[in-house]
């Protein structure tokens, strides 16, 4: 893969800024502020600045609900460190430790992992992979007539290859904006991710020996497509997922499990400020 085709990585953003002034937040008279609130929602990065704060409000009365039962209970934890040298809080292992004793959960068997595997065939397939090659003519899409030229100038490429496709390595050496102009626009063999999504996409659109009708617009410029190759995904054995699913299926019974015991907290608390859907129903073992 080309380095003028390699996605650019995301920008931190600042914290979103609401259309609404907040309500008054707290959980037994606890009160969550509005400070807390805005840098917790910086870990819940939303296009609407409501939906971050909303999801930061609901994280936080969360925590605050667990660690007032945990220490209700009188549980002080030991602080775990992960794999990658993160250590928990004493608030966070208090947590851990209350949710620990009060969920029982069943563990995944054999069935439950086959029929889960059975049922969603199509996410266990290798993804396909994709020999093409490309010629760029680059420009930045922020000044609209270079990139109105790029596109014009792909254009006129195409149109010339639609006569003469083999003169496609000696016009990626002469006219691409790209590295991999210089071994006749080859990309080589790229997966799902390694490209842009519009790019991406155009090949998907292609018959192996195809080439793009029209400029494939992306970021970096407009570019002619050729799909020399399509290698197609084959099915995953069984044996070589299984754990995976059966991690899965535990973290979806453990998150339900979790959701169920916030909301007879909440039942049994006052919360003001947000909806935790309380309910009073036994826990579901």
């Amino acid at each position: 893969m080309s380095m003028s085709e390699r996605k650019p990585a995301p920008k931190p953003g600042a914290a979103p800024r609401r259309r609404f002034a907040p309500v008054t937040v707290s959980v037994n008279g606890v009160e969550i502020t509005a400070a807390a609130i805005a840098q917790e929602a910086q870990n819940h990065p939303s296009e609407d600045p409501d939906t971050a704060w909303n999801q930061a409000v609901r994280a936080l009365a969360i925590r605050e609900l667990l660690s007032q039962e945990a220490a209700r209970q009188g549980i002080v934890a030991e602080p775990l460190t992960d794999d990658e040298g993160r250590r928990e809080t004493e608030q966070e292992a208090a947590q851990r430790m209350l949710l620990e004793g009060a969920l029982s959960l069943p563990v995944p068997d054999e069935e439950s992992c086959l029929r889960y595997y059975r049922q969603n065939q199509a996410r266990f397939r290798s993804p396909a992979l994709y020999e093409a090659a490309h010629i760029l003519f680059a420009a930045d899409r922020r000044d609209k007539t270079a990139f109105a030229g790029a596109v014009e100038k792909a254009r006129g490429a195409i149109a010339e290859l639609k006569g003469q496709p083999g003169r496609f390595a000696d016009m990626a050496k002469a006219l691409s904006d790209c590295p991999s102009g210089q071994v006749g626009g080859s990309l080589g063999q790229i997966g799902p991710g390694d490209t842009t999504p519009a790019f991406e996409a155009a090949l998907t659109r292609l018959e192996p020996g195809g080439m793009s009708a029209e400029p494939v617009e992306t970021p970096y410029g407009a570019h002619v497509i050729r799909l020399d190759r399509c290698i197609e995904g084959r099915p995953v054995p069984f044996e070589a997922v299984r754990e995976k699913i059966a991690d899965y299926l535990a973290e979806a019974v453990w998150r339900r499990a979790a959701a169920q015991y916030v909301s007879i907290l909440a039942g049994q608390a006052e919360i003001t400020g947000v909806d935790l859907g309380a309910s009073a129903t036994p826990l579901v073992q």
